[in-house]
């Protein structure tokens, strides 16, 4: 998957989708002087995404969303994005952006960072492509999920995000994800995690070499989120969702990111749906999708 590949342009319009990320794992190494964590996870696309719809316009940059939780204005990620864009290459232009959410916010999902990407690379098309590698570097200076929303896919990353690492894609597994009503704050949990001597941490090598040997039953026993024991005694409802999803026939349940949202990878679209039917009559954010590459 890449964010290239998906974006249809008519004229002076950008249509781009911007796909929901898991961690297969996540583990945080340690804090860095400049104040940023070095992590080491396997992130996952799965094909839950926003829509993202970007005009070249004479000038400045508007935002319009159908979400009432996400700014308009210059705090808004992808605003930032498209300002960074017209700044780095010193193209005189504007753009205006529509984000249409289906991703939920503040999940652990990397929707903002997502948006944020596809706005980058929707410019950098309509403007004609000024920016090749450097996007990247443009991307990692919004957040340490860009670079990786870019590529998507199955992916190894490490330093604070930047370290991109391909891995052979995993089948097309159906995918539950339910996001409680609770959001959790990324940098409370980091802090949380720096005053703490042990970590429940995942064995990324054993996981690593599942994915590459197509042995995902041994996979699904490495998949650990370093975060989540920390992420679910400000939400009991983390350990809840998980355990029904293992009830619910999940061959392995993990939260994602920071959280609060937990899913369930299945082994078929019938028991996903199974699943999907009797969590939604609890959970009103649970989404179906599926293993995207």
């Amino acid at each position: 998957m890449n964010l290239y590949k998906d974006i249809v342009i008519t004229k002076n319009r950008a249509t781009a989708k911007s796909y929901a990320k898991i961690n297969l794992t996540l583990d945080v190494l340690g804090k860095l002087p400049n104040g940023y964590h070095e992590v080491r996870m396997i992130m996952q696309s799965v094909n839950l995404f926003d829509l993202v719809i970007v005009d070249k316009v004479p000038h400045g940059i508007h935002i319009s969303t159908n979400c009432k939780f996400i700014p308009r204005n210059d705090k808004n990620i992808a605003y930032k994005a498209a300002n960074l864009f017209f700044e780095k290459t010193g193209i005189k232009g504007g753009a205006k952006i529509l984000i249409h959410k289906n991703i939920p916010v503040s999940a652990g999902l990397a929707g903002g960072s997502g948006n944020a990407a596809a706005v980058l690379c929707a410019l950098n098309m309509l403007y004609g492509m000024p920016l090749s590698n450097e996007i990247y570097d443009i991307a990692l200076t919004l957040g340490a999920d860009v670079p990786y929303c870019i590529d998507g896919g199955t992916c190894l990353a490490e330093g604070i995000g930047e370290k991109l690492t391909p891995l052979s894609p995993l089948p097309q597994f159906p995918v539950i994800l339910v996001k409680p009503s609770v959001s959790i704050s990324t940098a409370e949990i980091y802090k949380k995690i720096d005053f703490l001597n042990t970590l429940d941490r995942p064995d990324t090598d054993k996981a690593l070499s599942a994915i590459e040997k197509g042995d995902f039953d041994t996979l699904f026993k490495n998949m650990k989120n370093v975060m989540e024991k920390v992420s679910e005694k400000m939400c009991p409802e983390i350990s809840e969702i998980s355990e029904s999803m293992y009830n619910l026939g999940a061959s392995v349940s993990l939260m994602s990111g920071s959280g609060p949202t937990v899913y369930g990878i299945f082994k078929d679209d019938f028991s996903a749906k199974t699943a999907y039917d009797a969590l939604a009559q609890k959970y009103p954010q649970t989404f179906f999708a599926h293993i995207f590459n």
